[in-house]
């Protein structure tokens, strides 16, 4: 028995700021100092409070600690595990200063409801008797001994759940499709590709509970009739594809999957395939295509999976999210999980939080939680006492969300209704530095790269829609230009073959609608307001500012800086200018100067 246990955060986040290299110092000063049999150092999943990384909370105390480096493990372990003190330094402190020495006491954590990410930074997810020990694998032996399968598909079908990858279809019902279908062999799908930019939500959960993931599999070729099924994981995810495989090797160790699980003579088997990037392959064809071995390209539908899905057999495809709450669904019942969220959207959803935001990282929240409360109560708010302007979610195929509806509840049906989506999950901030047609030209250059190029509304429409939108940031766009992409918008969604094509034009639709000042500006005034397009920018030299110290000039890489003397009352005084002519707009002056001479506009 350990007296205390310490857990270290082993996402990609914090491994990424060197969390291993903690982990393998407290193993080295523990061992050092004979208390390997006292204390037990355990590395987790994300704890959710990525902006704070590395991440470490001992147990018993709950003691949360952040930003801590390999040098910070002696102090840790002489004054709080032999004696008994929290490092204060170490300890989160909210914005009015106020010092919270457990992780979810933390106005981060506060209204966070946590259903798919439970498991995440409170288990080892390498270890399956730490998950099994959180009623893990109960929910599968209780629908193999006590539930038919039209049992199970009717508890998720009460239950509301909606799919989390995007579209928002309900569980229930493309499992009902599924069984329904004819034939001996038939497939369970995780979607585990998340392309989004700025999404991680998929990634987390497979790191920090990926055991959760193949139970919910499980449960969901039992209910459908399925023996054979495939997680689809992006190859850039190595971390979830170690643990995910790993979890899967444990699982027929364990006999939770193979051959007569339970005893009950119900076989399923577990792979994985790795995705190549594609974004694309996160539409459930193309990713489909892409497992049989084929470019990944979107099919024509109907026919629809449940239908004639993988290999041509009747196919149920969820996202790694959707599949995490159905364990608890069936342990703890339908009206459970419905008596969470909003009444066309039950349970809660997780985001990605991240952009200008004081605390990135990953969200959870009951279905219905307004913006306001997760960008202000949960995410601190905007860093450096900027405004908040628009907040971007479900990435390339959602909207921009601005100030006037940061009270709406978020929903699948109040995001669509307002221009935007759910989509997977991403969501990012913007202030008053961002230039919104700069934000919609930057998903759209993001969705012509991904297209596969199957149909042509995408592939050219798009490109064409690009150019326009290109023109408007150059400054050389007219009024009738923005009608034309506006047009353009409509045709591509009302004529792509899949998903992304039908969804790529919510950005610029979304900014037109809230932003077409900023449209006009560009097109009218020839100039960026939030003085972020490049070519619309021209730098200048206030001379009451300047000292004529020259530092600008060095910094020049156009030499596009020279001095120049002018005379004011009384005094002739040096100054610099810039030649327009010659100057590249890198911005190189305005981080040099430290007089704020360099205007930029």
């Amino acid at each position: 028995m350990y007296r205390t246990h310490i857990l270290v955060c082993g996402g990609t986040g914090c491994t990424s700021n060197k969390s291993f290299k903690i982990v393998e110092e407290l193993h080295k000063q523990l061992t050092e100092r004979n208390l390997n049999d006292e204390v037990k150092v355990i590395t987790t999943g994300c704890f959710g409070l990525c902006a704070k990384g590395p991440i470490m909370v001992v147990y018993p105390e709950g003691t949360f600690y952040h930003s801590v480096k390999a040098e910070d493990v002696t102090e840790i372990i002489e004054t709080h595990v032999i004696g008994g003190k929290p490092v204060d330094r170490l300890l989160h402190r909210e914005n009015d200063g106020t010092v919270v020495d457990s992780l979810k006491d933390t106005e981060f954590m506060k209204k966070q409801v946590r259903l798919a990410l439970r498991n995440c930074g409170v288990i080892d997810p390498e270890n399956i008797e730490e998950y099994i020990g959180r009623d893990g694998y109960q929910a599968l032996a209780k629908v193999l001994t006590q539930m038919t399968p039209q049992d199970v598909i009717d508890t998720i079908l009460a239950s509301g759940l909606r799919g989390r990858g995007g579209a928002g279809f309900p569980t229930g019902l493309k499992w009902k499709f599924a069984k329904a279908s004819e034939g001996p062999v038939k497939y369970v799908c995780c979607n585990a590709d998340e392309g989004d930019p700025g999404a991680f939500m998929d990634r987390s959960v497979l790191e920090g509970d990926p055991h959760v993931v193949i139970e919910a599999m499980a449960i969901a070729a039992y209910a459908i009739g399925s023996n054979q099924g495939y997680v689809y994981i992006r190859a850039e995810y190595p971390i979830a594809v170690q643990r995910l495989q790993k979890a899967i090797n444990q699982a027929k160790e364990y006999g939770m999957l193979g051959k007569n699980i339970f005893g009950t003579g119900f076989d399923f088997d577990l792979e994985i395939r790795l995705g190549a990037g594609a974004f694309v392959c996160g539409e459930e064809t193309a990713l489909m295509t892409s497992i049989e071995g084929k470019r990944g390209e979107p099919r024509p539908r109907p026919p629809f999976p449940a239908i004639k899905g993988l290999f041509g057999k009747p196919t149920i495809l969820n996202n790694v999210e959707t599949y995490a709450n159905v364990p608890q669904i069936i342990l703890k019942g339908a009206e459970w999980f419905s008596s969470i969220g909003t009444e066309k959207s039950k349970g809660t959803k997780v985001f990605a939080l991240g952009g200008k935001i004081v605390n990135t990282g990953l969200v959870e929240v009951p279905m219905g939680t307004t913006l306001r409360e997760v960008v202000y109560e949960i995410g601190g708010g905007i860093p450096g006492g900027k405004k908040f302007k628009a907040a971007q979610t479900g990435g390339p195929s959602g909207g921009c969300i601005p100030v006037e509806h940061l009270d709406v509840p978020i929903d699948y049906d109040n995001l669509i209704a307002i221009g935007s989506m759910m989509g997977s999950g991403g969501l990012i901030v913007m202030d008053e530095d961002n230039c919104m047609v700069d934000i919609a030209k930057f998903f759209l250059e993001f969705t012509v790269d991904e297209s596969c190029g199957k149909c042509t509304p995408c592939r050219i429409g798009n490109k064409r829609l690009l150019e326009l939108l290109t023109k408007v940031t150059e400054g050389t766009a007219t009024l009738e230009d923005l009608d034309k992409m506006e047009e353009l918008c409509y045709y591509i969604k009302a004529n792509s073959l899949c998903g992304l094509g039908q969804t790529a034009p919510n950005p610029v639709l979304s900014t037109l609608r809230y932003f077409r000042d900023e449209y006009v500006a560009h097109v009218v005034d020839k100039t960026c307001p939030a003085g972020v397009c490049k070519k619309l920018l021209k730098y200048s030299i206030d001379k009451e500012k300047c000292i004529g110290c020259g530092m600008c000039a060095k910094k020049c890489p156009a030499e596009a800086i020279s001095r120049t003397d002018y005379t004011a009352p009384g005094h002739k005084l040096a100054s610099m200018a810039i030649d327009s002519e010659k100057c590249v707009k890198c911005g190189a002056c305005i981080s040099t100067c430290k007089f704020g001479a360099v205007k930029k506009g």
